[in-house]
C-alpha cells in the first residue's frame, strides 16, 4: 500500500489541476451562452446529486424520504420559506414513519 505522503501528493495535483486549468485555458471572458449557462447550474446540479440520495438513505423507511422531499418541493413551490419545508418535511418523515412501520 503506498505510503500516505503519495496520497496527499495526488490530492494536492488533483485540487491544483482542478483550480489552475480553468485559469490558463480561458484567459478572455466567456460568451458562448449555453457553457455560460452550464456553469452556472454546475453548483445546483452538484448540490442535488449530493443531497437526493442523503435524503432518501437518512430515514428508516426510503420512502419516506422520498415522499418527505416531494412534499418539500410542493412547500418550496407554493412559496414556503425555508424553515417552513424543513419544519414541514420532517414532520411528513415522522407521520410517515410511523405508519410505514
Amino acid at each position: 500500500m503506498p505510503s500516505p505522503y503519495v496520497w496527499i501528493l495526488v490530492m494536492f495535483l488533483t485540487s491544483i489541476t482542478i483550480r489552475v486549468l480553468p485559469l490558463t485555458l480561458f484567459r478572455k471572458p466567456i460568451e458562448n451562452t449555453f457553457f455560460k449557462s452550464f456553469l452556472y447550474y454546475v453548483p445546483y446540479v452538484t448540490l442535488a446529486v449530493m443531497t437526493f440520495p442523503a435524503i432518501v438513505d437518512a430515514t428508516q423507511v426510503p420512502a419516506a424520504g422520498a415522499a418527505a422531499f416531494v412534499i418539500a418541493i410542493l412547500c418550496a413551490v407554493l412559496g414556503a420559506d425555508l424553515f417552513k419545508v424543513a419544519i414541514v418535511s420532517c414532520a411528513a418523515v415522522f407521520i410517515l414513519e410511523m405508519f410505514l412501520i
